[in-house]
């Protein structure tokens, strides 16, 4: 695996971090689980897990910016640089029991998203990628599936819980997208949603209401696999208004027309 100085240094914060979430996830029914808001929690391996990338990361690189889910962000003294981090992606299902959830890490660069690892621990995949280098999974290249047409495609989402807005414009997209493609799944951790449909085993994603670090780095993946990522409201700025389309070439603007005219 052979990639710049940053791009390793983000692969061995996750790797560090995931080793310690294979640890906690073990013991889950131990976890002692605060209450962040209804149907979002966090835990002490989410909290532990992300104070360890920070120490790796800001560490390796202390005038780079810092935006990570559980803490404060930090303004760096290089202000072209930061990163963009969710040390536990899909902690509802890691609470669970549900192995199903990953390390997420962008690095940003006056505003474009550079470098990308998306780490599922449990599954020992590591998703990566460099502006212009390609995507890889482990010591594979990825790409994404080359599927076109809507009877065959499989879509992923996420289905908001707790009250959350944006429930009843997803369950009109379920009404109009289902019949017409092979499926919907709802994982359940987006970053990883996102580095299936750079792997192939998704045609497209779609969701509303998401964070820059949900996202950061599934971006770059999907874009350096040969896809397409565009806002769900042409025009809107992905990572500030948290909503995206994903899709392999051939089934973006299908999968966006049925998303936008709904």
């Amino acid at each position: 695996m052979q990639g710049s100085a940053n791009l390793n240094l983000m692969i061995k914060a996750a790797r560090k971090a995931g080793r310690s979430l294979v640890k906690d996830f073990r013991e889950v029914e131990n976890l002692q689980v605060s209450a962040k808001g209804p149907g979002d929690f966090v835990s002490r391996a989410d909290l532990a897990a992300e104070k360890i990338i920070r120490e790796e990361l800001m560490g390796g690189r202390p005038t780079y910016g810092w935006v990570g889910e559980e803490s404060d962000a930090v303004e760096g003294q290089d202000p072209t640089r930061r990163w963009i981090v969710d040390p536990l992606d899909g902690t509802t299902n890691f609470l669970h029991g549900l192995p199903h959830w990953a390390v997420s890490i962008a690095l940003e660069h006056k505003g474009e998203i550079v470098s990308a690892v998306v780490f599922d621990a449990a599954k020992d995949e590591i998703y990566w990628a460099e502006k212009g280098s390609g995507a890889w999974m482990n010591e594979s290249r990825i790409r994404v599936s080359g599927r076109n047409r809507m009877t065959e495609s499989l879509f992923a989402t996420g289905v908001p819980f707790g009250g959350r807005p944006a429930l009843p414009a997803t369950l009109q997209d379920l009404a109009r997208l289902m019949p017409a493609c092979a499926g919907v799944r709802r994982f359940g951790a987006a970053a990883l949603d996102l580095a299936y449909v750079a792997a192939g085993r998704y045609e497209g994603f779609w969701e509303r209401g998401l964070k820059p670090w949900d996202l950061a780095a599934g971006l770059l993946l999907v874009r350096e696999a040969g896809g397409l990522v565009g806002p769900i409201r042409p025009g809107d700025d992905i990572l500030d208004k948290g909503s995206v389309i994903a899709a392999n070439a051939e089934m973006f603007e299908p999968l966006a027309k049925i998303l936008r005219d709904a």
